[in-house]
């Protein structure tokens, strides 16, 4: 191919790359929450609430209704760790894992 390995292995790094970025903005959403009222209309939390709610609804529909939303978001948050996992478990029993560079 290219030669380039972020290229090579797009079908790896950008799946990952997604999750990563929707983990880490629902971690940030959740110590936001401790700061921040669900009704702030401070743009920071709009922009967190607005990127992490599809989301959230999804693992709602999963979720007990009795669960907090603070709990809500730490269990997405334990969801998208286990997709990036996932992501590379079956990479790798596939023999598909980019290589570890040396």
């Amino acid at each position: 191919m290219s030669g380039n390995p972020i290229i090579e292995y797009w079908y790896f790094h950008i799946p990952n790359y997604a999750l990563a970025i929707l983990m880490y903005t629902l971690l940030g959403r959740l110590i936001l929450s401790f700061i921040f009222p669900p009704e702030a209309s401070n743009y920071i939390w709009r922009a967190f609430v607005g990127l992490t709610e599809p989301i959230l609804k999804a693992v709602r529909w999963v979720t007990p209704q009795s669960v907090p939303p603070p709990v809500l978001i730490f269990f997405a948050f334990i969801w998208t760790a286990a997709a990036r996992h996932a992501l590379s478990v079956v990479l790798t029993v596939n023999d598909l894992m980019p290589p570890v560079p040396v």
